[in-house]
């Protein structure tokens, strides 16, 4: 099985890419080719093949048609703020080369293998940015996407024609609209959620921190590795008969108090007092105020969170995917 994971130097793909590594199989099929794509790549380990340069550049596509992957882990995006403050940027990097890749998957495929084989399998990173803020209460299977944002527009977009291939029989594509992802690196990104990480880190560091959302400001919180081993086990899952097959991740609800006290415990820590909060009010309409979750048909397909605040915690903050704690053979 050929693999590619476009988007590999960033947060979420550099650790998708360290689980692939540590597990080369995608469900019961063992991995031959690994490929990471981005912009810029760090030194990648022995045995995985590096794509570097735009994915909209034709050079780069014209890599992915020879690699011709079984499965494509689509992650490359620009950030949400960045997508609203230049339109055509985020039209030529989030939906024309997503649009162009679906086109080059498709047709490598055929004309390397053969449709007798089934169409490649595409697990795209869409975003609950699809349903709006304030996100409506609560969120099931039947909620209206109405993306305010021109970055959630075009993740929408691009959710629509996926799934209009597979309709085809073209791709075989699967839709997984991500919360929030914990722990980010401790660096200047400008994201607005970024003290979501931040508290973590300094937590852990046993540092004071300024919250700008009050204790019982509510969020849904997973980690990069249970993200990780969620996107891989999408690939494999039966999602066949689910129609349009986009699903939000099952995810913890849970508020800053209720994570401060598990990051407390685990290191050691008075997070009560170390953790001083200073509501800012258009700050917490947007991420402290998350509804409900009615997530069972994601969960009917083995997707899952991570189980307690403090296996997230732990999971968000220590390296690694060894451990008893994420279950031996899952994904």
């Amino acid at each position: 099985m050929r693999v590619l994971v476009t988007g590999a130097g960033g947060f979420i793909g550099a650790t998708l890419l360290r689980l692939l590594a540590v597990r080369p199989r995608i469900g019961d099929q063992a991995i031959e080719l690994l490929a990471a794509c981005d912009q810029r790549l760090p030194q990648l380990p022995a045995g995985i093949a590096g794509i570097e340069g735009d994915l909209g550049q034709p050079h780069v596509q014209a890599r992915i048609a020879d690699l011709a992957p079984d499965v494509c882990f689509h992650l490359a995006a620009g950030p949400g703020g960045a997508a609203e403050a230049d339109p055509a940027l985020s039209r030529r990097v989030n939906l024309d080369a997503s649009l162009d890749l679906f086109d080059t998957l498709a047709g490598a495929h055929r004309g390397a293998r053969g449709r007798s084989e089934g169409p490649p399998v595409v697990v795209y990173a869409s975003t609950i940015a699809v349903y709006g803020h304030p996100l409506p209460d609560p969120v099931d299977a039947s909620t209206p996407t109405r993306p305010p944002m021109t970055y959630g527009a075009h993740k929408l977009a691009c959710e629509i024609v996926l799934a209009d291939h597979t309709r085809r029989g073209r791709l075989d594509g699967r839709s997984l609209r991500l919360p929030g992802i914990v722990a980010r690196p401790r660096v200047p990104s400008g994201l607005v959620s970024a003290f979501m990480s931040d508290v973590m880190h300094a937590l852990k560091a046993g540092e004071a921190f300024t919250c700008p959302v009050g204790p019982e400001a509510t969020a849904w919180w997973m980690s990069a590795r249970r993200c990780a081993q969620n996107l891989v086990h999408a690939a494999s899952m039966d999602a066949a008969g689910d129609g349009y097959r986009a699903w939000v991740l099952p995810v913890l609800g849970l508020s800053m108090a209720e994570l401060v006290h598990p990051l407390s415990m685990e290191y050691g820590v008075d997070g009560q007092q170390l953790v001083r909060y200073a509501p800012q009010p258009a700050v917490e309409a947007v991420f402290g105020r998350y509804p409900p979750l009615d997530d069972r048909a994601a969960r009917a397909l083995g997707l899952r969170d991570d189980g307690t605040p403090s296996a997230l915690v732990r999971r968000a903050l220590e390296a690694g995917f060894e451990g008893a704690e994420d279950g031996e053979g899952w994904p």
